[in-house]
Parts: structure tokens; sequence; C-alpha cells
């Protein structure tokens, strides 16, 4: 295979950085590394064949410095940019930026960032494409009063979600007009302090929701899918354990919910990886689309293990002007993959972060067993960026198995120096709920309260 380019510029930091590294050398191509002056020890620094400083650790000074990193492409000498996840990697204007100064953005175009990365439009688009969304407003709601009105004829329970917003921000549930009227000015105000876009429209609010989303390649021309991940066990709105396939769905509405997915990837002329999310309605075997995440996705390595495809092997092959290699056909799973978020947090004690220096470090291993992660033994953790550490990732014939196996991995973790959310997974395998398939959206939270107990601190080095 020849590729496009030869040399490859990370624009991000911590695992997913090493992970893109860990790809591009697979495939002989020269790695760049970018880092703050609080990363300069950083595993993604040490692996790279070459890293450029690009600021200070504030992340609007380095990691959001688009100037910086076009310079530290300059000098490096490379010829294509990934983004990873997080920072600039559903950018628009970055994806712009990196083609004018006549590189390789590994992902898909602005323009199809821009299409699919706000709410509102990706929202119109699946409806054009003919996949089914969440009832709602047609667009963005001007005011209070056209959001009441909005309101009254979509019925409540509604949400208001920012058009911009993610991870959770900008977005509220609304019982009645009281409620709507108090939340509006809220949710448009914290929109606007988090991405600097107030603009937000209102959808039907589903109380018994499962979170599925359906993993997709192309090439701008032709797409595949790669099935569905579960996603639905979260804490304000972040996701905390994620497994594939779903333990919710039955073959006919996977079939349905993955063929719409490709549709509307196609429908945009969608290049790369990316990553369409549902909403699905237990109580009526409803799915929607919500929105797509334009980049590689935290939780892709679980869609590997299922599939045996690398993802980020694929996005660098089509970005260096593979056409895409798979049909269809050449796609199936098997078993079942869970993956859970290691974070410098301690669930005993409201989630509060918690850094320092790894002392010691033994990760799991054995079959079917994946850890991705930044750590190494004298590492010094930064309390500056996000609180994701590592993430275990395991593989098994069936759920049952995969569950165990995830139990054994989580008793093999020796991490000497931090606190981590281990405890959390460890209980949450144990709970007979979750070992059935039987949770949603709004599952994790009370649980949390109701299992209090069971979240102690770890004991050092656990």
């Amino acid at each position: 295979m020849t590729l496009s380019f030869k040399s490859l510029l990370v624009a991000n930091r911590g695992e997913i950085a090493v992970r893109v590294i860990r790809a591009a050398k697979e495939l002989g191509i020269r790695t760049i590394a970018v880092y703050s002056d609080a990363d300069k020890d950083s595993l993604h620094v040490r692996m790279a064949d070459y890293a450029v400083e690009i600021g200070p650790y504030p992340a609007a000074k380095s990691y959001l410095n688009v100037e910086a990193i076009l310079a530290a492409a300059k000098t490096s000498g490379a010829d294509a940019v990934h983004p990873g996840y997080g920072f600039l990697s559903e950018n628009a204007a970055f994806a712009d930026a990196v083609r004018a100064a006549g590189l390789v953005f590994v992902g898909p175009s602005g323009e199809a960032i821009r299409s699919m990365g706000d709410k509102a439009s990706a929202r119109q688009a699946a409806m054009n494409a003919g996949v089914p969304v969440v009832p709602g407003s047609d667009g963005l709601v001007a005011d209070l009063d056209a959001a009441r009105q909005e309101a009254a004829r979509i019925g409540y329970p509604v949400m208001i979600k920012a058009t911009a917003g993610g991870g959770g921000r900008g977005i509220r549930v609304c019982g009645d007009e009281a409620a709507l009227v108090q939340q509006w000015p809220m949710a448009q105000a914290e929109a606007k302090a988090a991405f600097g876009n107030g603009a937000a429209y209102l959808e039907r609010f589903i109380g018994r929701a499962r979170h599925i989303e359906v993993q997709i390649l192309g090439d701008g021309k032709r797409a595949i899918h790669l099935f569905e991940r579960e996603c639905s066990l979260q804490r304000r709105r972040q996701k905390v354990w994620e497994e594939a396939p779903s333990p919710s769905l039955s073959e006919a509405t996977r079939q349905e919910l993955c063929a719409s997915a490709v549709r509307l990837a196609e429908a945009v002329g969608y290049s790369g990886a990316g990553t369409l999310e549902y909403l699905y309605d237990e109580t009526t075997g409803e799915f929607f689309f919500i929105e797509m995440n334009t980049r590689i996705q935290v939780e892709h390595p679980i869609t590997e293990a299922i599939t045996g495809v690398d993802l980020v092997r694929e996005m660098l092959l089509i970005a260096g002007g593979t056409p895409l290699r798979l049909e269809q056909a050449d796609v199936s799973f098997s078993g079942a993959a869970i993956e859970v978020r290691l974070c410098a947090e301690d669930p005993a004690k409201n989630f509060f972060p918690k850094v320092g220096r790894v002392a010691e470090l033994t990760w799991p291993g054995g079959p079917g067993v994946r850890v991705d992660s930044m750590l190494y033994p004298g590492y010094n953790v930064s309390p500056y960026y996000d609180s994701l550490l590592a993430k275990l990732i395991v593989h098994a014939e069936n759920r049952p198995a995969a569950i165990e196996r995830l139990r054994r991995a989580l008793g093999e973790i020796k991490l000497c120096g931090l606190t981590t959310t281990a405890i959390l997974h460890a209980a949450l395998a144990e709970d007979e709920q979750v070992r059935r398939g039987d949770y949603h959206t709004g599952f994790l939270e009370p649980w949390l309260v109701e299992n209090a107990s069971k979240l102690v601190a770890e004991p050092e080095g656990v």
C-alpha cells in the first residue's frame, strides 16, 4: 500500500496519542508528537520519532493553538496531521487550515464536520437521509417564547440541547413549562460559556433510553458499519462503561440501526472513522439518531476487539489515498467486549480528582485483555487535563465470560501512588442488573447513591 504521506504529526496527548503513534509506526510512517510544557515527560513524547513543544500547559495556548500546531508541522517536516479525539478533532476550521497548509488531515472534510458536528444541521441531514430522529423542534429555537410554543407541540418532558454542546453541557430536562422558563437561559449561558455558541433546540425526552452508537468507516464515496456499541452507563452524561455488541438489541433492530448509519454517512460523503449516536427507546422499540462524532472515539477498541478491524490503521490508509478496503460482507463480529475507563478520580469522594506520581505499575494480561494507557512507572500525572489514565478492554466468547474476564483483570491491576475508578468498575461487574444488561442512561447516578458503601477508597497499590 502506497500512502500519500510519510510523516504524521499527532495533534493530541495521552493514551490516544500513544494509540495513533503505534498504528502509524506499523505502517512505516514517521511520527511526530506535540506537547505542552507540562507534558514533556509524557509517553507519547518518548514514543514518537520526533517531538515539538508547542506552548504552556493551558490547552488554549498549546493543544488548541492552531498556529503553534501548524508551525510544529512545518518545522518537523510533517505532511499529515491526526487530531485524535477531543481538543481540535471536531474543529472544522482546523481541518480546513491543515489542508490549506498543504497537509493531509486524517479525518473528514471541514464541510462534513460542519454538517455533522453541529447537532441541528446533523439532525436535518438525518431527516433528509430518511434516518429517524427524536421528535423535536424544526431546527434551532429563536427565543424563550418560541421554545414554549415548540415544547407545547412536542409534549413534555422535553430536553433543551445546545447545538454546539458536548459532554452533557448545554443540556437541560424540563418536565413542564415552568421548568422550561427557568432552564432555557441557564442552558444557553452554559453553552455560550463552554462552546462560544448559545443556540439551542428542543427534543422529546425519553425517560428509559439506551445510548447506542454505530461505528462507521467511509472514503467519501462509500461507507460501511462495524456494528454498534452500548454506552448507557453514564455519569453526568459522561460514559463510564461501554460494551459491544449491545445486550439490548434484537438482530433485526441491529441490522436496521446499522443500515441507517451507513445511509447517513454516505449521504454526507463522509471520509474516515466516525460514530453515529442513537437513543433506543426500550418501551417502544424505536431508535432515533441524535448526533455524530466526526472523529475516532474513546471506546473504539471494543469495536476492534469484536470485529478484528484496526480502525486507526484504516483511518490512516483512507487519508493516505487508499479507497475503503472493506465491503460490508467482509465485516462480522464474534463474542463480546467491554471497556472501562480508569480515571484519576476517587469514587468514594464524589469522584474528586486524584493526581500524583506513579510509584509502581502492573497492568493485567492474559487472553482477551488489552490496556490502552499513557502511564509508566515514575510518571507524574498532571492536574491540567482530562482525568482519563487508561482504558481496560476485555474480549471473550460471550457477555457473561467478558464480565468474568473484566473482574479478573481489574483484580490484577497494581497502581501505586494514584487513586482510580477501578473500584467502581469492580462493583458494577458484581451488580446483578448490570450483569443481566438491564440498565439505561438514567441507571448509574442513583446506583452510585445506593451503592456508596461499595465504593470505598482504594488502598494504596490497588
